[in-house]
């Protein structure tokens, strides 16, 4: 059997990271069997469905490296194709147009929730005559298309995750809403059920592989396959994505699109080596940093958790530290230019890209998100610097001035700067001006910084000094100091 799976994302909001940690699984279990991994754009909601939604779906699977074999194909070119099998439905005599109105619905609900019973329909219109139907058409009543669920049916599949499943057909809430239907009746707007099981078919799914959520969409589903004719795909449902209480994982939570992960200053790689951890784990439960290709040869859904993943913020964090560090300087200022221009700090990118990568060589082992070159590099950017508070003490410390006004004397007079340059400058004030060294090297860096602490210091000076602006930073200091 070719292994073919799907991920099928609605359009109705940007790629979100449990839709994406699904992709994840997916993608790997089909590389893993040589399979093909296709991609589905549920877009039947006329209403929420927005184009910029299937760019950033499209975007955020490229960008993690999910590339897909077929598609994307979307839903609502196929309508036709859900017609002809709604059609087939009703011919066979398992599906009906169903004409109670909400009012009565919700009168049905009420009357179940004072008895406390499970809400379901009474499949009161399952055998309506021809007058009656009529009768209700000439009402004006606006029609659904149900499907006959048979309350003694008994539904089971073989789970990849979970085992052995079973659920009644009684269990079910009642006969299924497939379709929407016009006045007259005709078919309308086919809903979520029916059309994934009609995709499924048409593509030849072979699993479906998606969060313990859908558990109950399965049953119905099944249901429909085989009223269709089909083969039943083999089912996958993975752990859903929990808070640290233990609660599904919502916005309410900090949780972000794919698009926010990426502008926080996630890698790629980074990402979707951690959406793997989350409900998977390797042979090796040791390991911990992985490619995508790498995890896929190991991927089975032997490893995959029944129970939820939590999400934790910091185990990313410290994954994607571990695919910055070792990056080369080369490499990684590519990805940190677009942060620094959307700082809005001024550069040339090819012009200064020799000192760019040497800014990127000093910070780079330090950094845990992307984004954080902004904060640790942006006193290499501005003109002048806001002094902390705690660089303000020390600036005006006894002696402070007279040192910086020592260095700026020496810097002023260099021919060449270097940090050998550099380090005879400060031995030479030390002498010249009685003081210990570390007091000059930290009123030094409060000067060029602004702060008392940040990258290494002689490197941040040579970078200052390459755009000509240590020295007016040590003459703003000494004013500062002398306040």
């Amino acid at each position: 059997m070719t292994v073919r799976v799907r991920i099928a994302p609605s359009p109705t909001g940007n790629l979100h990271i449990g839709t994406a940690r699904t992709a994840v699984f997916n993608w790997l279990f089909a590389r893993h069997h040589q399979g093909q991994f296709i991609l589905r754009i549920e877009d039947t909601d006329e209403v929420r469905s927005q184009p910029q939604y299937t760019q950033n779906i499209l975007d955020g699977l490229s960008w993690l490296g999910l590339n897909w074999d077929e598609g994307p194909i979307f839903q609502s070119e196929r309508i036709d194709q859900y017609h002809q099998a709604i059609q087939k439905l009703l011919d066979q005599g398992l599906a009906y147009r169903c004409y109670t109105t909400p009012e009565e619905l919700d009168g049905l609900r009420e009357g179940q929730k004072a008895r406390k019973e499970a809400p379901r329909y009474d499949n009161r219109h399952r055998d309506l005559s021809k007058e009656q139907e009529d009768a209700f058409i000439a009402e004006g009543r606006q029609p659904v298309i149900r499907f006959k669920i048979d309350d003694d049916g008994h539904i089971a599949w073989t789970d990849l995750v979970r085992g052995p499943m079973n659920w009644k057909g009684s269990d079910l809430g009642g006969d299924m809403v497939i379709a929407r239907a016009n006045a007259s009746g005709e078919i309308g707007q086919p809903l979520y059920n029916l059309a994934v099981v009609v995709d499924d078919l048409d593509m030849k799914i072979s699993h479906v592989i998606r969060g313990e959520d859908h558990i109950a969409n399965t049953a119905k589903q099944i249901l429909l396959y085989e009223a269709l004719g089909g083969t039943v795909p083999v089912f996958s449902h993975t752990p859903l994505i929990l808070n640290p209480e233990g609660r599904k994982l919502s916005k309410r939570d900090g949780v972000t699109s794919i698009s926010d992960f990426q502008d926080m200053g996630f890698t790629a790689e980074a990402l979707a080596n951690y959406m793997t951890l989350l409900g998977w784990s390797p042979p090796d439960a040791t390991q911990e940093l992985f490619s995508l290709k790498d995890a896929a040869e190991q991927f089975s859904f032997e490893r995959v958790n029944k129970a939820g993943a939590k999400f934790d913020w910091d185990k990313l964090d410290w994954i994607n530290s571990q695919y910055l560090h070792p990056m080369p300087a080369a490499e990684l200022v590519d990805r940190l230019i677009p942060y620094w221009q959307a700082a809005g700090f001024t550069f040339d990118p090819v012009a200064d890209r020799p000192w760019l990568e040497q800014l990127t060589a000093l910070i780079g082992p330090s950094l845990t998100r992307l984004k954080d070159c902004v904060d640790m590099s942006q006193f290499l950017f501005v003109e002048s610097v806001d002094f902390s508070e705690e660089a303000v003490t020390q600036l005006q410390q006894d002696g402070v001035s007279a040192a910086l006004q020592s260095l700026a004397d020496g810097l002023s007079a260099l021919e060449e700067f270097s940090a050998e340059a550099a380090q005879s400058i400060i031995k030479q004030v030390v002498k010249d001006q009685g003081v210990k060294k570390g007091l000059v090297m930290k009123s030094l860096r409060a000067a060029l910084t602004g702060a008392l602490k940040g990258p290494d210091l002689m490197e941040s000076w040579l970078l200052l000094h390459q755009r000509k602006a240590d020295l007016g930073r040590l003459r703003d200091a000494i004013a500062e100091g002398r306040l």
